[in-house]
């Protein structure tokens, strides 16, 4: 046990019960699942749990389509997101959904706290009204004009174009996502959280180390401009839990999501016996901590705390945000095949190399990472196959072979005592470094700490020449303690290795060293040490390229399967028709885009400069949450060259980029083929 054992509950923000896991969540539940078996290795008593959020509009919508009750749906994506989870060695302690009586018993019981204690208010607000589905449209379930600028096919929300925000109620022309009818206005009495009311506490929450740096600065915005009352109801119809006491009034997903968390930690405490209550008590000394994108950052540190605080229970220890996943540099695409289900993946590589390659790539910051395949390819060969395995498939069959398999002890090494002793004591002196690394949660220096001692363990193979030892009788002691000394840095090399590879360090505990149990970090002890090895057997394979392009090409196959369900916002209707006449009209050119670069007073734009073969223009382009500016540069899109140029209160526009997808992070903008060049006219 650790000198001062912890008690922690961990938990992962929690997938939408309305898709498919992709790559780009298995990061978090990658980074997450590393630091709990590291704190698991280490003597600690920490709890893992997460659920499915299961709750709002595009759930009930999609069910519709399907002809189906919610709950079946639910439970059939539960059910794939529970398997792919187990494959891919994520160790859930619970898992469980927000549609589940003890998420509805929390929620009730929050919201009812939240009540006594005067932080919820009721007022009546104006909304968008879908006449033919006889249902209120959130924001992003209505298209229509931008109010500022004009721009075609904006949310209700947000202008992706010039930046602005606003209410539905202020688009031009709209139009519902759901029916393609147009939205009226009709009033209706909502609920609101007064998250006002805990400004001052949140102020020093949010700067007393539970979040990472740039987080913490981040929401400084948020003081500065005031926080508003949050709306936490929704109207029917509406998939979720009806409001107490209010009839056809649900809570909106978002507050009861985060409450899951805990729901599904009460289901683990039934089962086994636990305090629920002493532990979710406001004064507990035991640490909660969250890991999560770095998109949903408000409502985990700022509405959530509060949400606590004011139902009296205790706040977070700390919350980790992580950044987004490119792969090859540029946003997961559909279309280039590397918009990865994590089925897909399965059916082609070893999830314990991409667990790796995460880990190479992760630090406690927010920056992005990028899967480059070719990268991935290279570093599992090169560290995992090359590096770690190498080091037993090249040692392990002469112990099996020449000494029936028995291991020298750290006291056995005669002559080579203390030369054995002191490299040894050089792995051993670089635990402390690399456990560090895995709580701070800067895997990817650990990962290099740790494939450094590799690669000395084999440069001590290769200068030790065993396969010559082995041909003469008379140096067998000696390469019995070379082997042997080899094994001991590879079985630490192991232990360090156990987070990020939990089933083929697992085999090495089980299948060569002959014991029934998984690594933990109290095995570094030398007394703990194996005496026995088993006959090696394969660990690792390398990835050859064709696995990968497999994997791609089924990734595009994909898409031929994808039909967008009628009710979801990506099932948009289509505008009405156009004479060709007027389509000619438009004027279609090639650009490169020679520089990009955000505007800082719009949340959604990015300043382009065009190169339209030797003519430059000046284009704003609501892509901001879809890309990064230096990942634009050099690239070719398309743009509408002969729209009227758009005085905007950052400047003039002098074109359209085209882009296609749902929107927010889902966009994406036209590419031509490489053969194009600046100034063609597209026909």
């Amino acid at each position: 046990m650790p000198e001062h054992p912890r008690t922690m509950l961990v938990t992962s923000a929690l997938p939408y019960a309305n898709g498919s896991i992709h790559l780009g969540h298995l990061v978090e539940y990658i980074q997450t699942d590393i630091w709990v078996r590291f704190q698991k290795m280490r003597g600690h008593d920490c709890v893992y749990v997460c659920a499915d959020d299961a709750h709002g509009t595009p759930i009930m919508l999609r069910a519709q389509h399907e002809g189906i009750e919610p709950e079946a749906l639910i439970a059939r994506v539960a059910a794939e997101h529970r398997a792919d989870f187990a494959d891919f060695l994520i160790d859930f302690d619970n898992y469980h959904s927000t549609h589940s009586d003890e998420n509805r018993a929390l929620s009730t019981l929050i919201y009812t706290r939240l009540c006594e204690a005067g932080h919820i208010e009721t007022a009546t607000i104006t909304q968008a009204y879908d006449p033919q589905k006889h249902m209120f449209l959130p924001d992003r379930f209505i298209k229509g004009e931008c109010p500022r600028c004009g721009a075609a096919d904006q949310y209700g929300d947000s202008c992706e174009v010039c930046g602005a925000t606003y209410s539905p109620t202020e688009l031009k022309h709209p139009v519902s996502a759901v029916s393609g009818a147009t939205p009226v206005e009709k009033q209706s009495l909502h609920y609101f959280f007064k998250l006002a009311d805990f400004e001052d506490e949140l102020r020093t929450w949010t700067t007393a180390g539970h979040l990472q740096p740039e987080v913490s600065n981040k929401l400084g915005e948020w003081f500065n401009d005031g926080l508003r009352n949050w709306d936490i109801s929704r109207d029917a119809p509406y998939f979720g839990f009806e409001i107490p006491a209010a009839p056809g009034k649900y809570f909106y997903v978002w507050l009861d999501a985060p409450i899951g968390y805990l729901a599904s930690f009460k289901q683990y405490c039934e089962r086994t016996g636990r305090d629920f209550d002493a532990y979710l008590k406001a004064d507990s000394q035991n640490e909660l901590y969250h890991f999560i994108g770095k998109d949903i950052i408000y409502f985990h540190a700022l509405f959530w705390p509060a949400m606590l605080s004011g139902a009296q229970l205790r706040t977070p220890t700390a919350v980790f945000a992580h950044g987004f996943l490119t792969v090859d540099g540029q946003k997961m695409s559909k279309s280039r095949g590397t918009f990865i289900k994590a089925r897909t993946y399965l059916d082609h590589l070893n999830p314990e190399y991409l667990r790796y390659y995460f880990a190479a790539k992760l630090d406690s910051g927010i920056g992005d990472i990028d899967l480059n395949l070719e990268d991935f390819t290279q570093r599992v060969n090169s560290d995992l196959v090359g590096k770690y395995v190498n080091i037993a498939s090249r040692s392990a069959n002469f112990i099996v072979k020449l000494f029936d398999g028995r291991l020298l002890a750290v006291d056995e090494f005669g002559e080579d005592q203390a030369a054995t002793t002191n490299y040894l004591a050089s792995i051993d002196n670089q635990a402390r470094e690399i456990a560090g690394l895995y709580e701070a949660r800067e895997y990817s220096q650990a990962m290099r700490k740790i494939m450094e001692i590799a690669a000395a363990i084999n440069q001590d193979f290769d200068e030790q020449e065993p396969w010559k030892l082995a041909k003469d009788e008379a140096q067998h002691e000696r390469l019995h303690r070379v082997c042997s000394r080899i094994l001991h840095g590879f079985y630490r090399v192991s232990i360090f290795l156990a987070p990020v590879l939990p089933g083929i360090t697992s085999r090495v505990a089980t299948e060569l060293f002959g014991q029934p149990r998984n690594l933990t970090w109290a095995d570094l002890d030398p007394a703990r040490f194996p005496t026995r090895i088993n006959k090696f057997k394969h660990l690792a394979q390398r990835i050859e390229a064709d696995k990968v392009q497999a994997m791609i090409d089924a990734s595009k196959q994909d898409l031929t399967d994808i039909e967008a369900p009628t009710g979801t916002p990506g099932a948009e209707p289509i505008a009405e028709t156009i004479s060709f006449d007027d389509f000619a009209k438009l004027d279609l050119r090639i650009a490169r885009i020679i520089r990009a670069e955000a505007v800082p007073e719009a949340d959604k734009l990015l300043r382009l400069t065009l190169d339209l073969g030797g003519d430059t223009r000046n284009v704003f382009a609501g892509i901001k949450s879809a890309y990064r500016p230096e990942d634009l540069e050099g690239k070719l899109t398309v743009v509408v060259a002969n729209l009227a140029p758009r005085k905007m209160r950052f400047g003039v526009s002098e074109g359209m980029v085209l882009a296609a997808g749902p929107g927010g992070s889902e966009l994406y903008i036209l590419e031509p083929h490489q053969g194009a060049q600046p100034g063609m006219r597209v026909k």
